[in-house]
């Protein structure tokens, strides 16, 4: 079974930290996100598609060359082709990432063994995951995914997208308490960039308060490793 991959990003040294990666950007995601800033990759089905097997030879082209590939998206996990897609890279040498937002347990199971790194979002506390995902019971879907992963020993980063609008600092604060509780030892929190965002209304009200950085300072000392990304 192939991968419906609707990008590619052939060298990307952000993606997975350290690392010097490729950037598979798989096609699909379940969730509707309003500061999502690849909504082209929402839809199962893209309009400008990859070939897998066009994947594959560019990155034939770059062993030796690559640390490793990021499986991104949209939500990797939500195609059946994933594992066997990872497997099919691994072979060729490559170290393996993975982004998600943990919302397939089932598949989220079957591929940690398979990857080195995850750097899973957080988007919200998770009682409050509908008003930014636009769908019932996604907190607790991701919640599940959380505790997959942490229990996994995979390495990972949690990250959290703050848009002020969607997620108040007061609630930024309490989502880094929780993760603190639930093991998380390295966080990201990262401002919204409306680059690449479909969404005017929401662009047009992401300007903060006070800067991102005040609101790390807060939860700086709950993690062996924490990052504040943009203002």
């Amino acid at each position: 079974m192939t991968l419906r991959v609707g990008g590619l990003t052939p060298l990307s040294t952000t993606d997975w930290p350290g690392m010097l990666a490729a950037v598979v950007f798989c096609q699909g995601c379940p969730w509707r996100c309003g500061y999502c800033h690849n909504p082209g990759l929402i839809p199962a089905r893209g309009d400008h598609e990859i070939p897998w097997e066009d994947v594959l030879a560019f990155l034939r082209r770059r062993q030796g060359l690559l640390d490793g590939v990021v499986f991104s998206g949209g939500e990797p996990t939500a195609q059946a082709g994933l594992p066997d897609a990872m497997r099919a890279v691994r072979e060729l040498g490559f170290k393996i990432g993975l982004h998600t937002g943990g919302m397939y347990a089932k598949r989220l199971a079957e591929v940690l063994p398979l990857v080195d790194w995850v750097g899973m979002d957080v988007k919200a506390p998770f009682a409050d995951y509908m008003l930014t995902t636009g769908v019932e019971g996604s907190g607790e879907r991701a919640r599940e995914g959380l505790q997959q992963l942490i229990a996994s020993g995979v390495d990972h980063e949690i990250r959290t997208t703050v848009h002020p609008a969607l997620l108040p600092d007061s609630d930024l604060v309490e989502v880094g308490r929780d993760l603190a509780t639930r093991g998380v030892k390295r966080y990201a929190i990262q401002a919204f960039r409306s680059q690449g965002c479909g969404n005017e209304s929401v662009c047009r009200s992401s300007t903060r308060e006070r800067p991102l950085k005040e609101v790390g300072a807060e939860l700086s000392g709950l993690f062996e490793n924490f990052s504040v990304r943009g203002t």
